[in-house]
């Protein structure tokens, strides 16, 4: 058996990340995405050069991104011998395509790849219904004018009035807020418990800006250089002021616009690589990705939609013969701050421990300040399939300085999955 390589991540960028309809109203996923492969490519000496795959992939898409990551490539000025997949899997999609590429480059079918995501919900899609939609397609095959008019013949106003973008859940017909306003209130988690946390991601966030963390991870774009959603001056006294944003009515809402994340759109990517691979170019290695588990949860039988990464990181760590103690630092996803807080409280929950995920006892309590050092999306945002390879490539750098140390990523995504990540600095 031919024996497995280390992954090495080489490193990241990503355009700035900004609110809904404002410095990106006129960009699309396309031109976000090439915009952080030409900046990766800058950055690590790839323009006109052939890596092994790129992986990359966008939740909210239109029929005319064919192949979002084979275009993006292309336009970033990457080789044309380089194969683009496209790939999609909600708010996981660029972690799970690095840990694709990871496993392609252990088992050496690879020697390099980026994982990519790029989300905008300033451009999303106008649907119309089905009717008005064959109409179209009638009157494009028409042959005379006559023939185009008559597939009009008919038409009523409600034809015309087009679906609204719904990230509602399928199966449900609830939005992933909702669902964490149930969540919220089966582990009864407190609004100020989310205040807090949203106000701590917002410091961290302004801490890491004013100390140059982010300096060298960030390619501008649309004049844009700075993540516009970050608050350094985010404080309880303005969180407690808002109004609950998904259960308005009963009284008991918990969940607003500032303890959950904004809209939001923006793109990343990460470099992996063989150790070899990077020798050869002589880029040092920031970090080592080491594994990865996905898991999925009957969220439409009661159990809570967000709460899938508390199964993938408990059989990820198994797996690994690791427990929260040899870990170091904890990069967990802000969706919502009652996401996060439902996840740990369930990791220390002795029923949940053993009748979810079938250990003998509780996997334990994280010390909150190994937990976002940096911050996270409550913070910076969120566009969905970008957010995986902001925390990996945030996570690399975060130990690229350290030795012997462990991070351990999560994050939750719609339809009831988590993708879960561990890595280990290269010191």
């Amino acid at each position: 058996m031919t024996e497995l390589k280390r992954v090495a991540i080489i490193g990241s960028a990503r355009i700035p990340f900004a609110r809904g309809g404002t410095a990106y109203a006129d960009e699309t996923n396309l031109s976000m995405l090439s915009t952080v492969l030409g900046g990766l490519a800058d950055k690590y000496g790839l323009k006109g050069q052939k890596v092994d795959e790129v992986i990359a992939g966008a939740v909210i898409n239109h029929s005319r991104d064919f192949n979002l990551a084979r275009e993006a490539l292309l336009d970033a000025g990457l080789s044309p011998r380089t194969p683009g997949t496209t790939m999609q899997i909600a708010c996981g999609t660029s972690l799970q395509a690095a840990l694709v590429l990871a496993g392609k480059i252990a088992s050496g079918q690879i020697e390099s790849g980026i994982a990519a995501g790029s989300d905008t919900v300033s451009d999303s899609p106008i649907v119309f219904g089905s009717k008005f939609q064959h109409r179209l397609l009638n009157a494009n095959a028409a042959k005379t004018t006559g023939q185009k008019l008559g597939a009009f013949k008919g038409l009523s106003f409600g034809e015309l009035t087009p679906v609204a973008p719904s990230v509602n859940e399928p199966r449900t017909g609830l939005s992933m807020g909702q669902h964490c306003e149930l969540m919220a209130k089966e582990w009864g988690i407190t609004r100020a418990e989310q205040d807090a946390l949203a106000v701590a991601s917002h410091r961290n966030a302004a801490a890491a800006y004013d100390e140059g963390f982010h300096d060298d991870l960030l390619v501008q774009c649309a004049g844009l250089v700075r993540d516009n959603n970050v608050r350094a001056d985010a404080n309880i006294e303005k969180m407690a002021t808002l109004k609950p944003a998904f259960d308005k009515s009963s009284g008991l809402g918990t969940l607003t616009a500032g303890n959950s994340t904004p809209l939001t759109d923006g793109a990343s990517g990460v470099l992996l690589a063989s150790e070899d691979w990077a020798k050869a170019r002589g880029l040092p290695i920031q970090a080592y990705l080491t594994t990865g588990r996905v898991a999925g949860n009957d969220f439409a039988h009661g159990e809570g939609l967000l709460m899938a990464p508390t199964i993938a990181v408990s059989e990820m760590l198994e797996r690994a013969g690791l427990g929260f103690g040899d870990i170091d630092y904890f990069e967990l996803h802000e969706a919502f701050a009652a996401q996060v807080l439902c996840t740990l409280k369930a990791w220390k929950d002795p029923a949940y421990c053993r009748d979810v995920l079938g250990r003998d006892s509780v996997m334990g309590e994280i010390d909150p300040a190994k937990i976002n050092v940096k911050g996270s999306s409550l913070a910076y945002g969120h566009p969905f399939a970008a957010t995986g390879a902001r925390i990996l490539g945030l996570t690399a750098k975060l130990l690229s300085g350290e030795a012997n140390k462990k991070a351990l990523i999560s994050v939750c995504t719609a339809g009831g999955m988590g993708v879960a990540a561990l890595v280990e600095s290269a010191a």
